[in-house]
């Protein structure tokens, strides 16, 4: 998925991919020497001490209780995560020395063991490179945003809710990697409180979460929700839900739960085509929910929450960004309460492909437009230190063969030939996603 400036769970049988069993400011993360990626495997990966920050209030309150301590030892914990964004037991300094070890055994206070940072625009945009306890691979990309007439400073923090992705759209760098594993939800935490002790060392604080990291956050919609609450929460991180969007692919059961809890963040949809055949290739969901299924669920969600969905289209030079494209999403579109979001694909080493010049991206907005349709054309940020979704991580991982490379090129230039023509593909769904 695209990093872009926007501003309860599945059940059992409804999931489609397996789940894991599962103060006073820190100082900014140092900038890091690139390295050699630790290798992962698949798998699930439970943390062995569980995260801090996913651990409920009430839960953490009788951890306590259990051994003793009195209740306000639970408000001191927990303003020294929230409020003062600790990350080793010797930052709980309002604890006694005993009851800081006690909790070291019991808990890990950060789960990002180790966070490469690269800057680029002049400092507007940090990218962050996390390694978790097992080794896997995360991003983060903090974007800033200067005050303009009519509109306040923000900044936002893009996370990840998977190690890898098993969507596999062939744009997209995470899709490369595969997929690792879910993230708990302190691993999705502790990005964003990683972003907010950068920002508080300046005297500033985070505006606005997107879940558009790597991964697909309703195939780990358990974790992902805890996250929202615990982020939303007055009591812990205390940012408000609206300032907080949950992007998806595609998933119409997660987006029909989402629905039926009614959670007042904003959802975006990754849509990138109107046409089925065409959508087949660009997001290889779309053979298990066609664009119309996905559309209905999201316009569901709309009526219900009151909240306007953002659709997301990453364009592609002569792919979906002809006149054709843009017709076929305006129709589909057309007087729903709906936002579309136009991005230049970002370079990927495995794809034939090039991001649509201006001209062309233009011409698609002139038509969404109108048709009535809220069209903003958003540009990419932090090219040249690989902002977009898991090139970083792709770059750590080394690049694939030549022989690899190419055969991917083959097989995408020919699966995108039969979706222009208006053939769909016979493939399946990619390994890992069920029926």
């Amino acid at each position: 998925m695209t990093r872009v400036d926007l501003v309860e769970s599945l059940t059992p049988d409804d999931r489609l991919m397996p789940s894991s069993p599962r103060g006073t400011t820190a100082p900014t993360t140092p900038i890091l020497d690139s390295g050699a990626a630790t290798p992962v495997t698949e798998g699930p990966a439970r943390l062995e001490r569980p995260g801090l920050s996913g651990v409920e209030p009430e839960d953490l309150a009788r951890w306590l209780e259990e051994r003793g301590q009195p209740a306000y030892r639970a408000r001191q914990v927990g303003d020294a995560i929230w409020g003062g964004l600790a990350t080793s037991v010797g930052e709980l300094r309002t604890l006694p020395v005993a009851l800081r070890e006690e909790i070291g055994r019991a808990f890990t206070v950060d789960t990002l063991a180790a966070t490469e940072v690269r800057l680029s625009d002049g400092g507007m945009t940090e990218k962050a490179l996390h390694t978790l306890g097992d080794g896997a691979l995360v991003e983060s990309v903090l974007m800033h945003y200067p005050a303009r007439a009519g509109s306040r400073e923000r900044h936002t923090v893009c996370i990840s809710s998977q190690a890898g992705c098993a969507v596999g759209c062939p744009f997209c760098a995470t899709g490369e990697l595969g997929f690792t594993r879910d993230l708990e939800a302190a691993e999705i935490i502790d990005q964003v409180r990683h972003a907010a002790r950068r920002l508080a060392a300046d005297g500033r604080r985070l505006t606005n979460v997107v879940f558009m990291g790597m991964g697909e956050p309703l195939l780990n919609l358990d974790q992902v929700i805890a996250a929202v609450q615990a982020l939303s929460d007055p009591r812990r991180f205390g940012l408000g839900a609206r300032h907080i969007t949950v992007s998806t692919s595609g998933v119409v059961p997660g987006i029909r739960r989402l629905t039926a809890l009614g959670p007042q963040f904003t959802l975006a949809v990754s849509i990138h085509a109107a046409r089925d055949p065409l959508r087949d290739v660009l997001v290889p969901l779309n053979r298990r929910w066609p664009v119309a299924e996905v559309v209905e669920a999201a316009r569901d969600h709309a009526r219900a929450t009151r909240r306007r969905i953002s659709y997301e289209v990453t364009l592609i030079a002569g792919v979906n960004d002809t006149e054709l494209d843009a017709r076929a999403l305006a129709d589909l579109l057309r007087d729903d309460h709906a936002h579309v979001n136009l991005i230049p694909m970002n370079p990927v080493a495995h794809t034939p492909w090039q991001a649509s010049p201006m001209s062309a991206i233009e011409r698609f907005a002139s038509t969404l437009k109108a048709a009535g349709i809220a069209t903003t054309i958003r540009c990419n940020r932090g090219q040249e230190i690989g902002a977009a979704c898991g090139q970083l991580a792709a770059e750590h991982a080394g690049e694939p063969a030549r022989p690899v490379v190419a055969r991917r090129r083959e097989r995408i230039v020919a699966e995108s030939a039969r979706a222009l023509r208006g053939e769909r593909s016979p493939e399946p769904v990619p390994a890992g996603v069920g029926e």
